[in-house]
C-alpha cells in the first residue's frame, strides 16, 4: 500500500512530497540526535524503497556526513530544519516527524540510545505542560 505525506521546513523554502509507506518511527536518543536537534531526542520515520520528490527548494539543502558513520543529515541551509535524508544505498528515506505537514499513519515504536541520553531527560511527563508560553 503506497501513501502520499508532504513536508516543509520552518521558513517554507523546502518542500517535499514522499510517496510510501512509514515502517518504523524511533525516538532517538544519542549524543548525536541530541546535538542536531538541540533537544532530548530526534522523533526519525523510516520509509523503506519510499520516492522523495523535492517540490521546491532543492538548491537550499545542505547535507552532512558525520566521518565514518551512517549517521547523516539534509537540512534548509535558510532556516536550518532538518528534512528527509535519502539513504539510497540503504534504500530508505528517513524522515524527521516535525518537518512533516500530514498526518502521520504510525505512532513511536521505540525511545532508541537511551544509555546516551541526557542527564535531565527524566520523567518529563512529570514536568507541567502548558498550551503556550507560560507567563
Amino acid at each position: 500500500m503506497s501513501h502520499l505525506h508532504t513536508g516543509s521546513c520552518l521558513c517554507g523554502a523546502v518542500k517535499f512530497e514522499l510517496k510510501g509507506e512509514f515502517k518504523k518511527f524511533f525516538l532517538c536518543h544519542c549524543s548525536r540526535c541530541q546535538k542536531t536537534s538541540g533537544s532530548a531526542h530526534c522523533a526519525n520515520l523510516f520509509a523503506p524503497g519510499a520516492k522523495l520528490t523535492w517540490l521546491s527548494g532543492e538548491d537550499k539543502l545542505s547535507f552532512y556526513q558525520l566521518e565514518n558513520t551512517h549517521f547523516s543529515r539534509t537540512f534548509c541551509s535558510v532556516c536550518g530544519s532538518n528534512v528527509p535524508t535519502d539513504a539510497k544505498a540503504r534504500d530508505v528515506v528517513v524522515v524527521p516527524a516535525g518537518c512533516l505537514d500530514s498526518e502521520v499513519d504510525i505512532t513511536p515504536q521505540a525511545h532508541i540510545f537511551m544509555g546516551s541520553k541526557g542527564n535531565w531527560d527524566e520523567h518529563l511527563s512529570e514536568v507541567p505542560a502548558f498550551e503556550t508560553l507560560p507567563q
